[in-house]
């Protein structure tokens, strides 16, 4: 039998990562520039503003910044398209616009609300192509209320995995978010977790899991778009499932 001598084996990693500030997402830009002209105007007219407009601009900063994400590898696995607080597990029926591509039958709705603080670029939950991207002007109720879903400005996003399986979800405005704003458009090809658009300001995305796929994350647990996988084809659910 062969043994392995220390000076065989794969050396390891001799670099150190950091931590560093996520960049900005380029949709960002104008505005973190207009709360920071904000700043020197007020600066000007009297430095008792300066802080106070100073800690805006950062907010803002940190509002549109763009992590980098590590997104599971895997055919079984559907991944969180956003960032924030599962609020929500139930079978509900398919909205109007989905049922098209996924059928008449209810299915289980895993909802995600982001606060202000939460990263806001939302990512696609599987590899494929987008066919459907729906957007529909409504009101600006609390994302967090249920009827949400039903009655505030959303977008409602469809992808068909390689195996032919579609996942919808749908972007949703809340009391402060006034924008949709979409990176994708039907027909383009993504890869499992790529960016495919944002919501301005707080608000809330629903992911409609297949009838065969299940939950894998629970009520009150925070998720983390593009790693968190919320959903597993043929597994076991974790948690109950409201009706």
């Amino acid at each position: 039998m062969n043994s392995i001598s220390p000076r065989d084996e794969a050396p390891l990693p001799t670099t150190t990562v950091k931590w560093r500030f996520p960049a900005v997402h380029p949709e960002g830009y104008k505005y973190v520039g207009i709360a920071f002209g904000i700043t020197l105007l007020a600066t000007i007219l009297s430095h008792v503003f300066f802080w106070p407009f100073l800690a805006v601009t950062a907010w803002v900063a940190i509002f549109f910044r763009d992590p980098v994400r590590t997104t599971p590898v895997g055919d079984d696995v559907i991944v969180a398209p956003a960032d924030g607080l599962v609020t929500m597990i139930q079978r509900v029926p398919i909205p109007r616009e989905l049922a098209v591509d996924l059928g008449d039958a209810p299915l289980v709705r895993v909802s995600i609300f982001m606060s202000v603080f939460d990263v806001h670029i939302n990512r696609t939950p599987i590899a494929g192509t987008i066919r459907q991207v729906v957007y529909i002007s409504g009101k600006f109720l609390n994302a967090d209320l249920d009827k949400a879903s039903d009655e505030n400005e959303r977008q409602h996003i469809v992808v068909e995995g390689r195996d032919g399986r579609r996942i919808g979800f749908t972007q949703i405005a809340g009391l402060v978010a006034r924008r949709i704003v979409p990176f994708v458009k039907p027909g383009d090809m993504v890869a499992t977790g790529q960016r495919v658009g944002l919501i301005r300001f707080g608000s809330r995305v629903d992911v409609y899991l297949p009838e065969d796929c299940a939950p894998q994350v629970t009520l009150g647990q925070r998720s983390v778009a593009g790693e968190t996988v919320i959903g597993r084809i043929g597994g076991r659910p974790v948690s109950g499932i409201s009706q």
